[in-house]
């Protein structure tokens, strides 16, 4: 971190700003910067780097959209959530740079595949939606996706700071409009993104090398936060919802060229 040029100090820069636009406006945005945090310092350091900078977004998220967050689902999802997070840990203390990439590029980009095939069969959709309230098994279905994404938030959210994409995606699946979305996802990440640190400073991923960096950084998050609120109002549910999952294959496609 001692070696960082000019420009690519420009380039974390951009990236948090960044993070703030995506904590504001396009949730999973922010795997962008994910991917540029990765390309300018070693993949596996930056993660530890880039998530204080993930928190103050979610600081700012909170203030601005705390109101809307749907805590039932929030509950619902912490305990698989906080199991997917000790999974990370163990994987991080033996997956290299590359086994990280390409396992959470691989889980994005089938996770936005099935959500636009889930979009383009619509009839089919409500047909089994009327099956499954009929047959009773609709709570559990629920329940099942809810643990499925939650483990698999916590588990990219740790090894990688991924977790957004797979929310996002798990929110848009259970029907939130933008302002719900953005309220629940801002106290999701805080919640899960504060817990981390321990482990994260465990592992080495902390220090005080990279808290410096983050000093420097930090300050770029608020115009992008700033830029990203007066952005949603023009921003429809329909394109709303394409940005997020084009944001998510992007990042997962840089995640696995790279």
């Amino acid at each position: 971190m001692d070696t960082i040029t000019l420009w690519e100090f420009v380039a974390l820069a951009a990236a948090s700003a960044l993070v703030g636009f995506s904590k504001t406006a396009v949730s999973g945005a922010n795997t962008i910067s994910l991917a540029v945090f990765a390309a300018v310092l070693p993949a596996r350091e930056s993660t530890g780097v880039l998530l204080p900078i993930l928190i103050a977004g979610d600081l700012i998220a909170v203030l601005v959209y705390r109101r809307h967050a749907h805590w039932p689902t929030l509950l619902r999802l912490f305990p698989a959530v906080a199991a997917g997070v000790v999974v990370g840990a163990v994987f991080m203390l033996w997956a290299d740079d590359d086994a990280v990439r390409r396992s959470i590029g691989a889980i994005l980009l089938l996770m936005a595949g099935v959500t636009l095939w889930r979009r383009r069969v619509p009839a089919e959709d409500e047909l089994v939606e009327e099956l499954t309230r009929a047959s009773g098994a609709e709570a559990r279905g629920g329940r099942l996706k809810a643990r499925s994404y939650g483990v698999l938030g916590g588990f990219t959210t740790m090894v990688a700071n991924a977790g957004g994409p797979v929310m996002s995606l798990y929110l848009l699946s259970a029907g939130f409009r933008k302002l719900g979305f953005l309220g629940t996802s801002a106290w999701f990440f805080l919640i899960v993104n504060t817990s981390k640190v321990p482990f994260s400073a465990g592992l080495g991923l902390i220090d005080r090398q990279s808290l410096l960096l983050d000093a420097a950084l930090v300050l770029f998050v608020v115009p992008g936060a700033y830029l990203g609120r007066k952005c949603l109002g023009r921003i429809n549910q329909r394109l709303f919802e394409q940005l997020v999952i084009g944001a998510t294959v992007l990042g997962a496609l840089q995640l696995l060229l790279r």
